[in-house]
């Protein structure tokens, strides 16, 4: 059985941001009867643009909810085994029993394959609308874009990224992305690795930390968090000419296997230029009035935590719910950061743990080796550490109540 509205007096909904949770949440919020029109600030959806991130188990069954876990299936690669490699000693992660495996998917290709779904799905979506200020009434809000247009609604989601100006416009004075000291780089390699197919390894090298997997059709992708003291921006990143970068990538990781060989067998022309990888620090206020924000403008781990886009997926559906089921607006959007904020916060402290790890100091670097398979056998308990994060699934039909000591 499938829930509809029943109580909410919301209707209609202004969703800021064509990205991931965008056409998520929109496809939610139809699911729960209120009509949601998606506005994306760029001309068109992201065709080419972006490097690789990670579907988590608990992501996988956040799209299930709005029906679009086929489509991602369809274009994505499934990773069935984790090793950890470091000074040459290769151990196996241990995972998790009964969950169905990571999926690892081109950004762009997520983009289309949910704005096809969210279009299927009977959401419209405009291009080319960049927000740049809101005027909330005591019935509706107004979106004024930067061409000059003006959109209507009962309520405005900001799901508009880590740069979020729905952010700003909740609170002035809140806090920007950080850099985490780390820049990011993509390609795929002509050398094929000697591990199977559905294997990611996670490598510690002497430059810096990288990850590898077989590519289906040949080749391995990879992906190199460089440290780094000086955050620049994508842009800045970008002009640098890729045969400087490639030049910096392969003096770091000359001394590592199968590093060196990677860096080597890739092209110039075709490394994905990242840059400096960012996380969301504390976000005072998730909400003012009727706007609210989901995914990365509220909540952004580090990439280190493959939890970023299931966690923003996440949100969208349950935005949805809370919005369903609980007729009064500012009671709603507390119930969805209650729902939410202990959640995310977990997952990005953990995060943060890891990213201390790949970029490790002069005595870390001596010691890591020896202690890594101490450490698999006994701190790294999946059902501790990620069990929690993967096994979660959100009940749909479940009613949400605004009553704090529930969910």
């Amino acid at each position: 059985m499938t829930r509809e509205k029943t109580m909410t007096e919301v209707q209609t909904a202004i969703v800021v941001g064509g990205g991931i949770a965008g056409p998520v949440a929109a496809l939610a919020l139809r699911k729960a009867g209120i009509t949601a029109t998606v506005y994306e600030a760029y001309p068109s959806t992201a065709d080419g643009i972006g490097g690789t991130l990670a579907l988590a188990p608990n992501g996988v069954a956040a799209l299930r909810t709005v029906d679009a876990d086929e489509a991602m299936a369809a274009i994505a690669t499934p990773i069935t085994r984790m090793t950890m490699a470091v000074g040459g000693k290769r151990v196996d992660l241990p995972g998790l029993a009964g969950v169905p495996p990571l999926q690892v998917v081109h950004r762009s290709d997520l983009y289309r394959a949910l704005h096809d779904r969210a279009v299927a799905g009977g959401v419209t979506i405009e291009y080319g609308k960049r927000l740049v200020e809101v005027a909330e009434t005591g019935t509706g809000i107004t979106a004024r874009f930067a061409d000059g247009s003006t959109a209507s609604a009962d309520i405005l989601v900001g799901a508009d990224g880590i740069r979020s100006t729905v952010r700003r416009l909740i609170d002035p004075e809140a806090a920007g992305p950080q850099f985490t000291g780390l820049l990011g780089f993509e390609a795929v390699a002509q050398h094929d690795v000697d591990v199977p197919a559905g294997t990611m390894t996670f490598a510690f090298g002497r430059g810096g930390y990288y990850i590898y997997w077989p590519e289906p059709g040949g080749g391995t992708r990879w992906g190199v968090n460089l440290p780094q003291e000086r955050e620049i921006s994508l842009s800045e990143a970008r002009a640098v000419p890729s045969s400087d970068w490639m030049r910096t990538l392969r003096a770091a990781y000359a001394d590592d296997v199968p590093g060196r060989d990677l860096m080597l067998t890739s092209s110039a022309e075709e490394l994905q230029v990242v840059g400096s990888l960012q996380i969301m620090p504390h976000v005072r206020h998730w909400h003012r009035g009727r706007m609210v924000l989901v995914g990365d403008s509220a909540h952004a781990p580090s990439n280190s935590s493959g939890q970023g886009a299931s966690l923003a997926i996440e949100s969208a559906v349950q935005l949805a719910r809370c919005l369903r089921d609980i007729p009064d607006l500012p009671s709603a959007y507390a119930a969805f950061e209650r729902l939410r904020r202990s959640r995310v916060q977990k997952v990005a402290a953990r995060a943060a743990r890891i990213n201390q790890a790949k970029a490790p100091g002069a005595v870390a670097k001596v010691l890591m080796p020896l202690l890594m398979p101490l450490l698999m056998k006994t701190a790294m308990k999946p059902e501790k550490t990620i069990g929690p994060e993967q096994r979660y699934v959100i009940d749909w039909d479940a009613p949400v109540t605004a009553d704090p000591a529930l969910r």
